[in-house]
Formats: C-alpha cells, sequence, structure tokens
C-alpha cells in the first residue's frame, strides 16, 4: 500500500514538473509484451518514460536502472523496487578469467618474517660441498700401498671422484589464480522477457550529452534476436535534461515529452550494427515529429 501510494504521489510531482506528455506517433498504448529503447541524457529518464506510460502499461513494464547509482541509499532502492520495479543492471561487466583479488595490495612490504609465515618454506641449495674435497695432488700427495710400490714407481691409486652437489629441491608451483566468473550485463534483462515483462532500456548505455543519441551498442540486437516476438518500440525523450541541469539540486519545471515511434524488427539475415544504425535513426528520426 505505501509503494503504491508513494507511486502516485512521485507520479503527480513529475506530471507537475514536466507535463509528461506521452505522443504515440506510430503505435498505439497496448498492453503486449514490448521492449521501449530511447534515447538518455539524465538520470529522470527512467522516471519520465515510466511516467509517460498509461497506468495499465506501467504495471507490467520494467525500467533498467544502473545498481551504482539508484541502489546506493536505502530509499533510492526502495523507490526503484517497490515502486518503479527496475531492473538492475551492472554497468560494467566482469572479464571472463580476470583474477580474483581476495585483498588490496599493500603500499608498504610485509616484514620478512611475515613473509615467511606467509609462503611455503623455501629449501635453498647449500653452498658447501657435503662430502670434504679431496686435498690437490701437489700438496699431499698420494701414498704408496706398499713398498714394492715404491720401487716399482707403481701409479698412485686414482683419486677419490669429487662429491656431486645435490640438485637443487624444485620449489612447489602456487596455484593457478581463479578465475572469477564473467558478469552478463544482459543477463536481468533476459530474465524479466522470459518471465512475460515488458522492459525500457537505453541503448547507447550512457547519458549522451551532444543532443543526439551516441551508438547504440549491442545489446538491444541481441534481445531482439534472442526474442523476436516482443515488440520494439522507439522512444524519443526530450527535454528532460533541462529538468535538473547539471549542478542544480531543485528541479526546474520544463514541459517535456515522450514520443514512440513505429515498432521495429530485426530482418531476416541483418547483422548487428547495421540494426543498430537504423534503430538509432527511428529514435532520432522522433524527435522532430
Amino acid at each position: 500500500m505505501l509503494a503504491k501510494l508513494t507511486g502516485w504521489l512521485l507520479l503527480g510531482i513529475v506530471r507537475l514538473l514536466t507535463g509528461a506528455q506521452a505522443r504515440w506517433y506510430g503505435c498505439p498504448p497496448k498492453a503486449e509484451q514490448r521492449i521501449y529503447f530511447a534515447n538518455h541524457q539524465s538520470h529522470a529518464d527512467l522516471v519520465m518514460i515510466w511516467a509517460a506510460l498509461p497506468e495499465e502499461l506501467r504495471s507490467i513494464t520494467r525500467p533498467i536502472a544502473a545498481r551504482d547509482y539508484w541502489a546506493n541509499t536505502p530509499f533510492k532502492r526502495w523507490i526503484t523496487t517497490e515502486v518503479f520495479n527496475a531492473v538492475y543492471v551492472e554497468r560494467a561487466a566482469t572479464a571472463p578469467g580476470a583474477p580474483v583479488t581476495s585483498a588490496p595490495v599493500q603500499a608498504e612490504a610485509a616484514p620478512a618474517s611475515a613473509a615467511v609465515g606467509a609462503q611455503t618454506e623455501r629449501i635453498e641449495p647449500s653452498m658447501e660441498p657435503l662430502l670434504p674435497l679431496a686435498p690437490p695432488l701437489a700438496q699431499a700427495p698420494a701414498e704408496p700401498v706398499n713398498e714394492m710400490q715404491g720401487v716399482l714407481d707403481l701409479p698412485a691409486p686414482p683419486l677419490p671422484p669429487p662429491p656431486v652437489e645435490p640438485p637443487p629441491i624444485a620449489e612447489p608451483e602456487a596455484p593457478a589464480a581463479a578465475a572469477a566468473p564473467a558478469i552478463d550485463p544482459l543477463a536481468p534483462l533476459v530474465e524479466a522477457l522470459r518471465s512475460g515483462d515488458s522492459i525500457i532500456i537505453f541503448p547507447e548505455g550512457t547519458r549522451g550529452h551532444t543532443g543526439e543519441p551516441q551508438k547504440f551498442k549491442s545489446g538491444l540486437y541481441t534481445l531482439a534476436t534472442m526474442f523476436p516476438d516482443v515488440v520494439l518500440v522507439p522512444a524519443w525523450i526530450d527535454n528532460v535534461q533541462r529538468v535538473m541541469p547539471k549542478g542544480e539540486i531543485v528541479p526546474v519545471p520544463i514541459l517535456c515529452s515522450v514520443t514512440f515511434g513505429a515498432p521495429l524488427r530485426v530482418e531476416e539475415g541483418e547483422e548487428r550494427r547495421p540494426f543498430l544504425d537504423r534503430a538509432r535513426a527511428a529514435v532520432i528520426a522522433l524527435r522532430d515529429v
């Protein structure tokens, strides 16, 4: 009940500040599973497009929210979870095979005694021979075995072979570092679509400040090919970046709108980049409608 009341209060504030006008230019509002994809210029885009949808669509549509921003305080986490029913995504995936670091590297080296205790004891080969070396011939000639040996000038018995140092003991190899599992940023969106929800995504991946969307990333194409029956609806969010100018903490009342365009689909044999460029062009075309 509290979440529902908060939602109505938030909806009223957003519509008072922005108007939150929804213009259905290319398709009517319809309770079918959709992927709405829009330009991204402000953290308020999530709230704006949510407020522009009619109530029957808001209840089945989940906006994506960057976890590092929308879940960094208990209040924002509660709003995005209980009111918006948002899907949290990670803005940076962990690279496959990245080593797991259990503790940060210290700025100063640990004492030698600590290092010895933390590692397997290292056994160095001795620098001294294991057996005493025989004295040189010039200093200690070999004793004749008997008198007859000396008379006959027989050769002295052979010297014992020099001691052989044992090979150094090989140090045990350190176990290979465990590889960190890759984190797929699309996994939460795939799960939401599989459960039958509609979603709102921003294919740029980050906010733009040039007036036009940046190049779309591949997530939209991946989702479109995985779920070919889900309707793809482009949207243009206008003026919302002026509601909360950078560095300001008080919203400025500005008339904003969200224009929804004609649905798209991935054509048979269409490659990733041509489709993403076509989807981006469809969003930009709604700017002047």
